[in-house]
């Protein structure tokens, strides 16, 4: 069973992030009921940490729980529609993310290394050496399998979504990838899996 070194600490911060994501003016359905959309994707990526690792480290579940906080307040359009463009939009992204993170745990009375910690869990440091990284990063993939690959396919090339999906295969660990073979997809986002892992 998880026990966080202060428990109402821990709690705190996480009713902040879900405070902070709580304002995102844009919307999903789950179960019929409308949830702000980065709100909602982070309460999916945290259930998906805990799924690969049901005793993920606090700091692992801070990060969970902030690792798009936000998002929303950096369109994607206000950076140049080129590839350099969305890579500089990724980074500014997650430094965002990792900074706006680390007041919020500083505020409720995390110490430094703690804070530092989850910021470089934020930034996705050492995927190939780190497994705390690693499950995050096969969490992150798995919400993308799972809940954002069907939208995706709605609005862009299926070119672009087989290359998307293999982007993904590629990060994820060999068990992160048996859990994505074992998800119940829609067939029409099961059958660009199927593609994208053998082309």
């Amino acid at each position: 069973m998880f026990h966080p070194a202060d428990a109402a600490r821990f709690q705190q911060a996480i009713s902040r992030f879900d405070a902070e994501n709580a304002q995102d003016p844009s919307s999903e359905s789950e179960n019929g009921v409308e949830c702000p959309r980065e709100l909602l994707y982070a309460r999916r990526l945290s259930d998906w940490v805990l799924r690969i690792d049901p005793n993920a480290s606090e700091a692992l579940r801070l990060a969970a729980r902030c690792q798009h906080i936000r998002r929303w307040t950096i369109p994607r359009e206000t950076y140049p529609m080129t590839k350099p463009g969305y890579l500089k939009w990724r980074q500014d992204l997650k430094e965002f993310h990792a900074s706006l993170a680390g007041e919020i745990l500083a505020g409720v009375g995390y110490d430094p290394t703690t804070i530092g910690r989850v910021k470089a869990l934020n930034l996705k440091r050492d995927l190939s050496t780190d497994s705390e990284v690693q499950i995050l990063e096969d969490a992150l993939c798995l919400v993308f399998l799972e809940h954002q690959l069907l939208p995706l396919m709605n609005k862009t090339s299926e070119e672009k979504v087989v290359d998307a999906v293999r982007k993904s295969w590629g990060k994820m660990s060999p068990r992160g990838r048996e859990i994505a073979l074992g998800l119940p997809l829609d067939p029409a986002v099961a059958e660009v899996v199927r593609r994208a892992l053998n082309t």
